[in-house]
């Protein structure tokens, strides 16, 4: 590697976990927060070299269209939830709800968590993506437990044990596509670059391959929050700071997507194997369909939207389930517009939340009234995340829907459906939620709401117009996946 492109490179992965490590040792709120903005900035700044200039293809790294698209979330993303969180921690600081101690771990968990999903998003190696996203996995469990609590505790120990399973199961089916490799590339490490794989998939062992990517599809599944596999997600949502139910449901869920993508196209590409398509297709409507249905009976605001990501990561894993052209890209903008939608819904959660030091829905009444701005940014998010026009989840979606008429006119059947059902859900949220009438606590919110209008209105412009060098890069990405 050499360049711009190789010290980009170098740059997003050194730079939080470097600041990880400096993090643990900070001892000041004021320091430690202001340096997890700044790797924030300098990881962005890094991720946007890289459009300019890429590497090539290393032994252990690499970066594709497709793995552009998610650092560049990863590094939005994460520098937003870092401002987010200097102002939401400084509040858990000083109402005593967490001690200065625990939020020096949370801001060095932090960045050790940006590292590992740059990391798996930038791999080259089907290990090396296994141990990132199980380092992931690791970083989030201690911060869902942060406080310490009998249910925060609880919540985490949940998470820890069935993303451990999910991640085992993953590890096997990694395992077998190595097997798979190994006849027709020889040993060593070439059987685990995705470089060489990606190559040589036809001549696999179609058997192994199959079995393989049906380990992965329920390990990886299980990290994406599809169901039956989301238990986790709902109580890690609930019971972890809203930062981190941001970054668990605007990236995490995201990354172990891509871990499956990647698997997907290399299945597809192999012409004796089963059709990872249709196992995704099922999948994803499960999740869409169920999600949609339960969202009705939540009474916790932070599960409702963990239950809505589940959804929408449904939604995604349909699309690219049905593949094609305009699948894939309708597939990629959704889990786009979904993370910056869902993180800044989030950041709206933890201005509420603080305000009418709440979670319960039946307490959280009339937004518009009490808190103005954070009242009508919120009702937005919630128009977002509905699926409505302008915005850009109802272009993905609409992509979706008429993808999927075009080829397979039954499955938009319960594709509208689910769709339909979660937009009930929704606004039936709202209206009370946002227009009703105020009870309860209404303390003032100290924090600056720019991170969520940031998001959102970057949702709206988005359903607008598509910068044509975006719609080329979010095609070219297309194509790669089958």
């Amino acid at each position: 590697m050499s360049g711009v492109g190789a010290l980009a490179l170098t740059a997003i992965l050194a730079v939080p976990a470097s600041a990880a490590a400096l993090l643990a040792f900070i001892p000041g709120y004021r320091a430690s927060a202001r340096l997890n903005v700044l790797a924030g900035v300098v990881t962005l700044a890094a991720v946007a070299a890289l459009v300019v200039d890429r590497p090539p293809a290393g032994r252990f790294l690499i970066v594709d269209d497709m793995g552009v698209i998610f650092l560049a979330l990863n590094a939005f993303v994460g520098l937003t939830t870092s401002i987010f969180s200097a102002s939401y921690m400084a509040h858990e600081l000083e109402s005593g709800r967490l001690p200065l101690n625990h939020i020096r771990s949370y801001h060095a968990l932090y960045q050790a968590l940006m590292f590992a999903m740059n990391l798996a998003v930038a791999a080259n190696n089907i290990g090396l993506m296994w141990v990132a996203i199980e380092l992931s996995t690791l970083s989030t469990v201690v911060m869902v437990g942060i406080y310490r609590t009998h249910e925060a505790l609880e919540a985490a120990w949940k998470y820890f044990i069935l993303a451990s399973v999910g991640i085992a199961l993953a590890l096997f089916g990694t395992i077998l596509i190595y097997i798979a490799a190994l006849p027709v590339v020889g040993p060593g490490l070439e059987p685990m670059a995705w470089s060489v794989l990606m190559r040589s998939a036809p001549a696999f062992d179609p058997a192994l391959v199959s079995l393989g990517f049906v380990f992965l599809l329920l390990g990886y599944g299980t990290k994406v929050g599809l169901a039956p596999l989301h238990a986790w997600l709902p109580d890690a949502h609930a019971e972890g700071p809203t930062p981190v139910s941001a970054v668990l449901s605007g990236l995490l869920l995201n990354v172990a997507l891509f871990a499956l993508l990647r698997f997907k196209s290399l299945v597809a590409s192999n012409p004796e194997a089963l059709d990872p398509g249709r196992l995704m297709v099922g999948l994803g409507l499960l999740s869409l369909l169920f999600a949609s249905l339960m969202l009705y009976r939540r009474r916790d605001i932070k599960r409702l939207f963990a239950y809505s990501s589940v959804e929408h990561m449904g939604i995604a894993t349909f699309a690219f389930g049905m593949g094609g052209p305009i699948a894939n890209f309708a597939g990629l903008l959704h889990m786009t517009m979904h993370s910056l939608a869902k993180s800044g819904i989030f950041f709206g959660i933890g201005y509420i939340t603080q305000a009418k030091a709440t979670q319960k829905i039946i307490e959280i009444r009339g937004l518009v009234e009490t808190h103005p701005l954070i009242g009508w940014g919120f009702a937005l998010g919630i128009v977002a995340i509905a699926g409505l026009p302008p915005l850009g989840i109802f272009m993905s979606e609409f992509l979706v829907v008429s993808s999927t008429v075009a080829r397979e006119p039954l499955l938009a059947i319960p594709l509208v459906a689910g769709l339909l059902f979660g937009f009930g859900a929704m606004f039936l949220r709202l209206h009370d939620v946002a227009f009703g009438e105020s009870l309860g606590r209404n303390a003032p919110v100290v924090s600056s709401p720019v991170p969520m209008f940031v998001h959102l209105m970057i949702v709206l412009a988005a359903g607008l117009y598509l910068p044509d060098p975006l719609v080329a890069l979010f095609r070219r990405a297309a194509d790669t996946l089958g």
